[in-house]
Formats: structure tokens, sequence, C-alpha cells
């Protein structure tokens, strides 16, 4: 399973690549593969604040539905429709073109897992 050193994590499967004051979020590759084949995802609208800890959206799989929680404060400045109208992109690449949605950060996150923390917590779990 692939697990990038650059991303930060949340406990909750997220992922988020904070540039410029703006985080990329999207759900790690453990999450995916968890969900198995991907049917539907309902990211948080443009423009609406979030705050850490509270669910967003949600991602709905063969399996089951689950709940997209924020990882950060702040407003939803962009949302990845590649990823809403093909939500097999979030399982095929999670990483990449699979990400969901970006927030402008309104307050620097103090809850989010390394690499290596994230790696240990999926370990736990696997």
């Amino acid at each position: 399973m692939s697990v990038p050193a650059e991303l930060n994590y949340t406990s909750e499967h997220e992922w988020v690549a904070i540039t410029d004051g703006v985080a990329t979020v999207g759900i790690t590759a453990f999450a995916a593969e968890a969900l198995g084949d991907i049917v539907y995802v309902e990211p948080p609208e443009t423009g609406s604040s979030l705050t850490s800890g509270d669910t967003c959206g949600e991602v709905e799989s063969t399996k089951s539905v689950s709940d997209l929680y924020a990882p950060v404060n702040g407003e939803v400045v962009d949302v990845n429709q590649a990823a809403v109208e093909n939500p097999e992109l979030i399982g095929t690449d999670p990483y990449g073109q699979g990400w969901l949605f970006k927030v402008e950060v309104t307050e620097e996150p103090s809850e989010l897992l390394s690499a290596e923390q994230y790696t240990q917590l999926t370990e736990g779990e696997g």
C-alpha cells in the first residue's frame, strides 16, 4: 500500500497536502482499497466553511457509504469535478487525479499524522 512521505494524514483515512495555505484533500489508498469499487462521491460545496473533524461529504462504494471528514479548518475553494464525474479515479489514483477538494486553511492544523504515524495506524487496522 502506498503512503507518500510528503503528505500528511488523518486517522479518518484522508490525506492532506498543504501548499501556500491551500490544502488539497483526498482519501488514502488504504481507504480506497477498503471501500472497493467507488461509485459516487459527494464532496463539500465550493464556498462552504469546514471545521476540522466535522463530516463534510461522503464516498459511496459497492460495499458501503463512508463519511468524509474535514482535516483542516477553512473554506472550500475547489472541488475535483473529474472525480465527481468519474469516481473510479479515487480508487485508481487516490493521490493524483483522485483528489477530492481544496481548502483555504484558516488555522494551522495540529492533528495531522506523518506518513510514518499513518502507516503504524493502518498496520493496526489491516
